[in-house]
């Protein structure tokens, strides 16, 4: 086993330049700054106190600094994760906070757990399963669901936790007057707040300012008793503990942990990939970053953490500050640490309406309405599919909309593959090239020869459209064809099913009189027709090279008749 591949840190850090180290000491501070109050905002997102966030973004940080492949991923809680794992917790419906607590952390050890497995076995090409109108149509759901639950603590009402908009939006709308219009009116102004100076300078932290805010306001006007706040943090550093295994809990939290565990996954390596290109000669391991972020989840969820994941907008901001390693990263948990330790008691009266202002700006920038006004010019179909996927996440909760969204996903997938395009060719004049029909004019066809073209493997799901579609051309071309080729050029793949139907009709068009060959064949396809024995044995003279050696193949077997023959005008161009 190379030690090296399995612990990254000990291949980079060896070569570590002391002109990095200022950049990374202020990249970490930078996004440490930042990382404060989006954990303890997304910590309530989750349905935990807010000072499980900064234990969040801690021990898994120190583990992925070793074991991480990217250079600039920020690990810690993030939005999403942060409502699956409170959609994943609410099931249990009303439970004490220290069983909910218990929940959590047994929830980011299945999620490890599962992480690793997959790293281990190298399943990471799972997430490819989520198309991207599926995950921008969940993604937008999800944030609206997240926006929506933090309207309780803007507008400083009880509302019952749920990741169900029609039981948010009814228990809302329920409370309408019992809104609190100081939490508003402060968590308003910390929104404005927050625009204002992120559109000044991103590097100012507007998080923290907002925070502040929020702080002194609560603090110089003694509004302790008016708005909600977040009151007693410990100022205490998370300790091992075990969590209480319960077989029955896991069961029951076992479809959301695979959720939990693909989403975050592919959160990270999305925007991991995105900067790889940054890293010089360093490169993102698919499978090293889910065992890294398994391992993460699973000895931060020993140490009270609930499930963590690499950061859309953090990383970008780490990269931005002039990250070069993840020492930034280790100097940002340190700062978390330093929080801890000393200056929790200074969050006493921290208003929840500036944590729900902090999540409501972050949550904002996921609802993407470009992406789905490009699809509905671009693509009409995956319109539809990001529009389903999102309905479905939004009135029947995150597990359902996701699952909805890939069941639609691999439907469409199987559709489009057994009704593949098809195309009947002809030459372009002049020329030995040979295009579609349908989507050039003044092509050269020639009467008794039929080039079809199947743009897919050929196997089960679509052999009888392959059959109905050559069937419905043949007709088409009445009792002068006396050829068909098959052009190969896009089918990579024949199953079983293909060659028996390929035989049939080899058969079939034979005894009518029409032969039958293929041309630009790879070398898979033809492998498995010599196998099937799909020419009864006979070599491969009915295969060529391309369409212009069998049509002259095909020609020369053929008598001319002279200029104003059959087949004389055709014969001098093919030669030509």
């Amino acid at each position: 086993m190379n030690i090296r591949a399995f612990i990254p840190i000990l291949d980079w850090l060896p070569s570590y330049k002391k002109s990095f180290l200022r950049k990374d000491l202020m990249a970490g501070f930078t996004i440490g700054v930042m990382l404060i109050p989006q954990a303890m905002a997304y910590a309530s997102v989750a349905g935990l106190p807010p000072v499980y966030g900064l234990y969040a973004a801690l021990i898994p940080v120190f583990i992925y600094v070793l074991l991480g492949t990217s250079m600039q991923l920020s690990v810690g809680p993030v939005a999403m994760v942060s409502l699956l794992t409170a959609t994943a917790l609410s099931s249990f419906g009303a439970v004490d906070m220290d069983t909910y607590i218990n929940y959590a952390l047994l929830l980011s050890f299945m999620v490890g757990g599962m992480q690793l497995l997959l790293g281990v076995f190298r399943l990471g090409f799972l997430v490819n399963f989520l198309s991207y109108p599926v995950i921008s149509g969940f993604t937008s759901a999800a944030a609206t669901i997240i926006g929506l639950t933090q309207l309780k603590h803007l507008l400083g009402v009880n509302v019952a936790r749920s990741s169900n908009v029609t039981v948010i939006v009814t228990d809302l709308l329920a409370k309408i007057n019992e809104i609190n219009l100081l939490s508003v009116g402060i968590g308003l102004f910390a929104i404005l707040l927050i625009i204002i100076l992120k559109k000044i300078n991103k590097s100012i932290p507007f998080l923290l300012i907002a925070m502040l805010f929020g702080i002194l306001i609560v603090t110089f006007f003694d509004l302790g008793n008016s708005v909600e706040i977040t009151r007693d943090i410990p100022s205490s550093i998370p300790h091992f503990s075990l969590f209480k295994f319960d077989f029955e809990i896991l069961n029951q939290l076992f479809p959301m942990a695979v959720t939990i565990a693909l989403v975050g996954y592919m959160q990270s390596i999305a925007v991991a990939k995105s900067l790889e290109s940054q890293q010089g000669d360093h490169v993102v391991n698919a499978n090293q970053e889910l065992k890294a972020l398994g391992i993460s989840n699973l000895i931060g969820s020993l140490f009270q953490s609930y499930p963590v994941s690499g950061g859309i907008a953090r990383t970008a901001v780490n990269n931005e500050a002039g990250a070069k390693t993840p020492l930034a990263s280790l100097f940002s948990a340190l700062l978390i640490l330093c929080t801890l330790l000393f200056l929790t008691p200074l969050f006493y009266n921290l208003p929840k309406t500036i944590l729900a202002a902090i999540i409501l700006v972050a949550i904002y920038g996921l609802i993407d309405v470009k992406e789905a006004l490009f699809l509905y010019k671009s693509n009409r179909v995956d319109f539809w599919l990001l529009i389903a996927t999102f309905c479905a996440t939004l009135f029947f909760g995150i597990e359902k909309g996701i699952a909805f969204g890939v069941t639609l996903s691999l439907i469409i997938v199987i559709y489009r593959s057994t009704k593949p395009h098809v195309a009947v060719l002809a030459r372009v004049p002049g020329t030995h090239f040979y295009r579609n029909i349908e989507r050039f004019d003044a092509l050269v066809p020639c009467k008794d020869v039929l080039i079809f073209r199947f743009d897919a493997q050929i196997y089960f799901a679509n052999i009888s459209f392959f059959k109905e579609k050559l069937a419905d051309l043949v007709t088409e071309k009445g009792r002068d064809l006396t050829l068909i080729i098959l052009h190969g050029e896009s089918i990579n793949n024949l199953d079983s099913s293909a060659i028996k139907m390929l035989k049939e009709i080899h058969k079939k068009y034979t005894q009518k009189g029409v032969e039958i060959v293929f041309t630009a064949l790879k070398g898979p396809v033809r492998d498995a027709m010599s196998k099937g024995g799909v020419f009864n044995g006979v070599e491969f003279e009915n295969c060529y090279m391309g369409i212009r050696q069998a049509m002259k193949a095909h020609h020369n077997k053929k008598k001319p008749r002279g200029s104003n023959g059959k087949y004389g005008k055709y014969v001098t161009q093919i030669n030509d």
